[in-house]
């Protein structure tokens, strides 16, 4: 397949993981008002609020590295997209993924995170730098019981491909890795929990609470560009864990059933239980998944 047919089905995807992600996006907004006895919004309402913010301008005035924080979010968002394979054994939808892809895939998962934080501290804003430190603070723990998952997975499998790691998960559920290593299995999901930014960790953009952060202090155009990476973060994160523990997927129909059915584990744990402040997010991620994290590596060293 030439490099231009490769860009255009990887395009097409991307759209399709876009549009995906709002429709998740507006069945979680969806739930969660059931919940709370409200009607909630119709399911076209992220596509309304999209068009809105594209047409919408700003006449605020901050530091060059603010309207460079949703781009970097954004960016994120796409590298990890571009880097994984969306369905395997496709070489259509391979993507650009390679061997070792794994790793970039986890430098881009930090650098939204890290695009935002510095776009924060050019906001001028006096409080900025408390959500900086909040944000910052609960994702190294996220991703320290993470990266001890993945590091397990990789000792297991022998590589850091992630479409090998697919590979060796096929020919049954009961070669998916959330069976043949539980353990790394349980300490990746409870670190999803995280990755995820639903309750109880959500302190840092703490909705209905905390008058200021990203949804007040970008308008029109970038905060368009955030609720387009959010949607495509909701599905690429899904995925990545689809294909690291459920043997990823051959098909789009598989592809959509099962990062719903992960994204909304997340979805379902935030209605469930209140909000952590960020003390007790980060002691509760160095505690159970955090171990689980460490024996899931002496477990597959030895």
């Amino acid at each position: 397949m030439s490099i231009y047919a490769k860009l255009a089905y990887t395009l097409l995807g991307l759209f399709i993981v876009l549009n995906w992600g709002m429709l998740m996006s507006a069945t979680f907004r969806k739930i969660v008002a059931r919940v709370a006895g409200r009607h909630g919004i119709p399911f076209y309402q992220p596509w309304i609020d999209l068009i809105k913010n594209a047409g919408v301008r700003t006449t605020l005035s901050h530091g060059f590295m603010f309207y460079l924080g949703p781009v970097f979010r954004f960016t994120g968002a796409v590298g990890m997209f571009l880097f994984m394979p969306a369905l395997f054994g496709s070489d259509m939808w391979s993507n650009f993924s390679f061997q070792g892809d794994l790793i970039l895939l986890l430098y881009f998962q930090s650098f939204g995170m890290l695009g935002m934080a510095i776009g924060a501290g050019d906001g001028g804003h006096p409080h900025s730098t408390i959500g900086i430190s909040r944000g910052l603070a609960q994702h190294a723990a996220i991703e320290l019981p993470m990266i001890l998952g993945v590091i397990s997975l990789a000792i297991q499998y022998h590589t850091l491909s992630l479409n090998e790691i697919i590979a060796a998960q096929q020919g049954g559920f009961q070669h998916w890795t959330i069976f043949t290593n539980p353990i790394a299995g349980i300490t990746l999901l409870l670190a999803a929990l995280g990755a995820m930014g639903h309750s109880p960790f959500n302190l840092v953009k703490a909705p209905n609470e905390i008058p200021i952060g990203p949804p007040t202090e970008y308008h029109g155009t970038y905060l368009g560009v955030l609720m387009s990476s959010g949607a495509i973060l909701h599905v690429i994160e899904a995925a990545l864990f689809m294909n690291l523990l459920f043997g990823g997927a051959t098909n789009w129909l598989e592809y959509i059933v099962k990062t719903f059915l992960i994204y909304f584990y997340s979805v379902f744990v935030g209605v469930v239980f209140p909000r952590f402040k960020i003390e007790q997010s980060v002691v509760w991620f160095f505690k159970i998944p955090l171990a689980l994290g460490i024996l899931a590596i002496l477990i597959y060293s030895f």
